[in-house]
């Protein structure tokens, strides 16, 4: 199959329709723009769709992760286990709390690191490990319970993740606590917000407070805090995308299983691994491109330029591992987490958002095919 005549097709298009811009209009009628009733709203309505006792409605999801870990009670001294694979917002939030980002490889297949992977690293000064639902796929929660017994904190960074399950259970449930993102590019998208999750009620209290200055009562300072809060503005438009997040879902999912059934054999590429019991939210349709296997050599960068030729935009999550970056280089060098950085070279994001219409469907595929040499 030749790849037809160039297509646009964007590698992220948000749904806004009239319905957000009219719960815009109608909070700014009402003139209350802080958080307020629809903030109040939002979580009530999140918690209800993910199963959880509480929503912490906040401005991104980095203050979300923030919030959780200072709930933890991570500071100075203290190290926290994450992947060197992942957005630095993971990762920034513990240098915040002025606490050691400690990181473990990932796995190959689903480019997430385990809780059984995790614990296998726990030391005496772990106080905390953030796993990460990366790309929609919610990572394996086995060995939460054993890692709370240690006194080892579970925080779920699912900012990529809403709408997933794994063995049932959604996104920002499965440990005590979970991370929200509703960046522009979202499944669910505010421009910006996030939210932190949890059954706990200390945590959601101590969240709580962590967003508006500390404080409890108003004007009462207790523990030191941010100005994290959410508006109703990006709460209303929060709640209309809700509204629709199971069709968003199905449509993401339906895309990926076209990609799945078209490019299973094409060589040198690698379509992602969905292990048994999980719902993939697809933020990602993330592939690989291996220049050993491919038909004409062609690597990563050759493809990705060859499909942005035909009109297909991509996206690459993410160029560098995090251990590589000026901010965690200290003490890592190249070789540290191997797998991590194969990956970084092979990794490409393909358009996955719902509007993708059968015929650009069918053109990013005839694109890569030409790009990879088959």
């Amino acid at each position: 199959m030749l790849a037809s005549s160039k297509i646009p097709v964007a590698l992220v298009q948000p749904l806004i329709g009239d319905e957000e811009i009219e719960a815009v209009v109608r909070v700014m009628k009402s003139g209350q723009l802080a958080q307020g009733p629809e903030v109040a709203a939002f979580e009530a309505e999140l918690a209800a769709a993910l199963g959880v006792k509480h929503a912490v409605a906040v401005n991104s999801g980095t203050a979300a992760i923030h919030c959780a870990l200072e709930a933890f009670g991570v500071g100075e001294g203290d190290e926290v286990l994450t992947t060197p694979f992942t957005f630095a917002a993971t990762a920034t939030p513990v240098l915040m709390q002025h606490a050691r980002v400690r990181f473990v490889d990932i796995d190959p297949k689903t480019f997430n690191v385990d809780t059984e992977t995790y614990a296998r690293h726990v030391t005496k000064k772990t106080k905390a490990v953030i796993g990460v639902d990366l790309f929609g796929l919610p990572y394996a929660r086995t060995a939460v319970a054993d890692l709370e017994k240690r006194n080892v904190r579970v925080l779920e960074d699912a900012c990529q993740a809403i709408g997933a399950t794994r063995d049932g259970v959604s996104s920002g449930k499965g440990s005590a606590a979970g991370a929200f993102s509703f960046y522009a590019t979202k499944n669910l998208m505010m421009g910006e917000g996030g939210a932190l999750t949890t059954d706990d009620d200390t945590i959601a209290a101590s969240a709580r407070r962590f967003r508006q200055h500390g404080q409890g009562e108003r004007y009462e300072y207790i523990s030191l805090g941010y100005n994290y809060r959410l508006t109703d503005v990006l709460a209303a438009i929060g709640r209309v995308q809700l509204s629709r997040m199971l069709a968003v879902t199905a449509a993401r999912r339906s895309n990926a299983a076209f990609y799945d059934a078209s490019l299973a054999e094409l060589p040198g590429v690698t379509v992602p691994m969905i292990p048994t019991g999980v719902e993939h939210a697809y933020h990602q349709y993330s592939i690989l491109i291996d220049e050993t296997k491919t038909r004409n050599g062609a690597d990563r960068n050759v493809v990705r330029a060859s499909l942005a030729e035909a009109g297909v935009a991509t996206g690459v999550y993410y160029p560098t591992p995090l251990h590589l970056n000026p901010l965690f280089a200290a003490g890592h060098s190249a070789g540290d987490f191997p797998v991590a950085e194969r990956t970084a070279r092979q990794i490409l994001a393909l358009p996955i958002h719902p509007n993708l219409t059968d015929e650009m469907r069918a053109h990013v595929v005839a694109s890569l095919r030409t790009a990879t040499g088959a």
